[in-house]
């Protein structure tokens, strides 16, 4: 018999994790709902159609491909190997796989949209929390099954939903306790506007991946790279210019429009800048703050304005703990043009690791059971079992041991699970119709009647 296993990439989450995972999803969803977004699931699996083509051809090649029903048909075998071949020769064929794992959350949501856009009232405001599913390497911190934590509004260009987006990120990170979180800010047309002053919209891409890289390997190694490709020096003078903007948010954009101003992208992303600052709370220490970042890419074949990323407190070296930004046409892709939207992701897994590595999860999360009930008996434990079953019916979370074993282990087993209270009912209580109550963490102990019992705050 073979030892148990996992499929490589994924990973069972234990008790103490689920706990705190939950802690950190039902914060981002009680945020969600008071923005007024709405819950919404898709299907674990897509039709290969509405998935393959979307992603790019790399991103095609990690799509998980779901093999058809009823394949153990003798009489379909010579065809069925015929098709598989041609699976493994990277060629679709319907015959044998017709659906696949879904690979992220933004395509099944432009399904969604494009089939229901005239059911729905826009704009739209969706959340969405589930698993999806990359055929990647797994390595550190890389998943094949992992969750992914999105909102969008679609069928609006309204900047009110940057500003919301924006607020969504700040309420979340105060209320997870990382004030030192950073929400950077940039627009996809700012860096339209440097390609367009410096060599050209045709080496946009050029430029905005070498920028990228400005944190990572510093000013001139960036200026040799943009050299390399083929960009003058006037015009890495220029860019370099661009690079080096800085102060507050007021004087980095005054900086950006002497230098960019004079273009129509320009002046379209620094009038939404200015817009969007100018009703953001100022700087308060003990909040997330807002940050314009001009090196700031995101996608840029992706998104069409306003970009955001957060950024996890810089005590902890852990990067990027969320994204998003606005796009012009979601559902295009579905025959379903013109619907407008702007979307923001959390990164569970590294704001996971952020709390962790920073202490940061409340003691209580890690608590299932607020009360242990100590089994003395069989008469004993049947007393237990009744006043266990008020404090239910109260909302307290309670059980009972399940056997009459030594206090130790009884102890030990409360212990363990981080249970903070225990109650005792022995024979001289049972007579007495009293308990005796244990506070673990300080050792204090209580003899209580059934009605202090009743209205005692756990």
């Amino acid at each position: 018999m073979s030892k148990p296993s996992l499929p490589q990439g994924t990973r069972d989450f234990g008790p103490e994790t689920v706990s705190k995972r939950n802690y950190i999803t039902n914060t981002i969803k009680t945020v969600f709902a008071l923005y007024g977004f709405q819950p919404l699931e898709t299907p674990a699996m897509e039709n290969l159609d509405t998935l393959m083509g979307k992603y790019g051809e790399e991103g095609d090649k990690l799509i998980f491909k779901i093999l058809n029903n009823g394949l153990d048909n003798p009489e379909k075998e010579k065809q069925i190997r015929e098709d598989f071949e041609k699976i493994l020769q990277g060629k679709n064929n319907k015959g044998i796989t017709e659906r696949a794992l879904k690979y992220d959350l933004t395509i099944p949501f432009a399904r969604y949209v494009a089939m229901n856009h005239t059911q729905l009232s826009f704009p739209f405001k969706r959340y969405q929390i589930q698993p999806v599913w990359r055929a990647d390497r797994p390595q550190k911190g890389r998943y094949r099954e992992f969750y992914q934590c999105d909102a969008d509004v679609v069928g609006s260009a309204s900047l009110l939903h940057e500003l919301e987006l924006a607020l969504i990120y700040r309420e979340v990170f105060s209320r997870l306790g990382l004030p030192g979180a950073e929400i950077k800010i940039n627009h996809r047309k700012i860096l339209t506007a440097l390609a367009e002053i410096t060599a050209g919209a045709d080496k946009m891409m050029d430029i905005t991946i070498a920028i990228d890289k400005l944190d990572k390997i510093g000013m001139e190694k960036v200026k040799a790279e943009l050299s390399g490709k083929g960009i003058s020096d006037d015009q890495i003078i220029q860019i370099e210019k661009y690079l080096q903007i800085s102060g507050t948010p007021d004087e980095q954009l005054a900086k950006a429009e002497s230098l960019l101003g004079h273009t129509s992208s320009g002046q379209q992303a620094i009038a939404d800048l200015r817009n969007l600052f100018s009703r953001l709370p100022v700087h308060d220490a003990a909040a997330p703050g807002f940050a314009i970042d001009f090196t700031l890419a995101r996608g840029l074949n992706y998104y069409t304005g306003i970009i955001f990323e957060a950024k996890a407190p810089a005590a902890v070296k852990i990067g990027s703990i969320g994204g998003g930004g606005r796009y012009d046409d979601l559902t295009g892709l579905f025959g379903v043009p013109g619907i407008p939207g702007v979307g923001i992701s959390f990164g569970l897994d590294r704001i996971y690791e952020v709390l962790e590595e920073m202490n940061l999860f409340p003691q209580a999360v890690e608590t299932s059971t607020t009360v242990l009930f100590f089994n003395l008996g069989e008469k004993e434990s049947a007393a237990a079992f009744e006043w266990m079953q008020s404090l239910r019916q109260r909302g307290v979370a309670a059980e009972l041991y399940h056997e009459n074993h030594k206090f130790d282990k009884q102890f030990k087993y409360a212990d363990k699970k981080k249970i903070p209270w225990v109650v005792m009912i022995g024979e001289k209580e049972l007579q007495a119709n009293t308990c005796n109550l244990k506070n673990l963490a300080s050792g204090e102990q209580q003899s209580l009647t059934r009605e202090q019992f009743n209205h005692f705050q756990f």
